[in-house]
């Protein structure tokens, strides 16, 4: 996967906000997206996120420094806490390879 000058690596971000927790793309569209990114104003989010997909359906990871931010955002949300290294490797990046 390439990225731009400057943009922060899937690896950087798994280092530098490492409690990550995924929830189902469908309740980060329209009008929920800003009320996520609302509460998320003050918590230790990283400013870049990504998708995965399983089960057929793709969920949105939001990844944080902290945890007790990560803990606080899955209490109100919902999600799962998710685990980088269950991520694919090469072209199938965005499998989250649940156990």
């Amino acid at each position: 996967m390439s990225r731009r000058k400057g943009e922060l690596s899937s690896a950087m971000v798994d280092v530098g906000w490492p409690h990550q927790v995924a929830l189902p793309e469908s309740e980060t569209l329209g009008y929920r997206y800003r009320f996520v990114h609302e509460f998320c104003r003050d918590l230790s989010l990283c400013p870049r996120g990504h998708s995965v997909y399983h089960a057929d359906q793709w969920w949105r990871v939001y990844c944080f420094k902290e945890a007790a931010d990560a803990e606080l955002f899955r209490k109100r949300f919902g999600g799962e806490t998710f685990d980088p290294a269950q991520r694919g490797k090469g072209r199938y990046w965005a499998q989250w390879k649940k156990k």
